[in-house]
């Protein structure tokens, strides 16, 4: 079942929650501008997909609204969750801004997703559900943000480097990660 849509304006939610945090804002823009931009090159280049260009434009922006909650000094956070958590916060935030597609955006991008499988062999402290990728849109967005750090900002890795960033992660995550460059490059 879809989501019902409705259009955002990302800067201004960015702005509202981050407006006490520049350092932290400046390194969520920077990074969300390039995922944004791989993003729509993708959905550009294989217009079969039938994505919705605006929705990835929105939603790619603000994947990583959640960090302001996480404990992540280098990144200039100092909230009280671990970062792995910043997917599910984000969702949340979205889910009482009105923006349920968005959020689902934010809480399936982490790795590649997050199956409930790997949450609970992991024991990761985020709710018990599956957390993995769905809709097209979700799948690019989550697909470009394996190519871009928020600690090397505006260097974007090779696919042979996305890929070594996930090994640790186990073969589900390969194995999506390989199904979408399949797809997608």
């Amino acid at each position: 079942m879809l989501c019902e849509y409705k259009a955002m304006n990302p800067i201004e939610l960015i702005d509202k929650y981050y407006e006490e945090n520049p350092k932290c804002k400046d390194i969520l823009l920077k990074h969300s501008y390039d995922v944004t931009d791989l993003a729509l090159r993708i959905a550009q280049r294989k217009p079969e997909l039938n994505a919705d260009m605006q929705f990835i434009e929105e939603a790619a922006m603000i994947h990583d609204i959640g960090i302001i909650k996480t404990y992540a000094p280098d990144l200039y956070c100092g909230g009280d969750h671990p970062y792995i958590c910043h997917g599910y916060l984000g969702s949340d935030m979205m889910k009482e801004e009105g923006y349920e597609r968005h959020a689902l955006v934010c809480e399936r991008h982490t790795g590649t997703g997050l199956s409930l499988s790997y949450i609970l062999s992991a024991e990761l402290p985020v709710p018990h559900r599956e957390m993995l990728p769905v809709s097209i849109e979700e799948q690019i967005i989550c697909f470009a943000d394996k190519f871009y750090s928020k600690t090397h900002l505006g260097e974007e890795r090779s696919v042979k480097k996305a890929r070594m960033k996930l090994e640790k992660y186990g073969e589900e995550t390969l194995e999506r990660f390989d199904k979408w460059c399949q797809m997608f490059m």
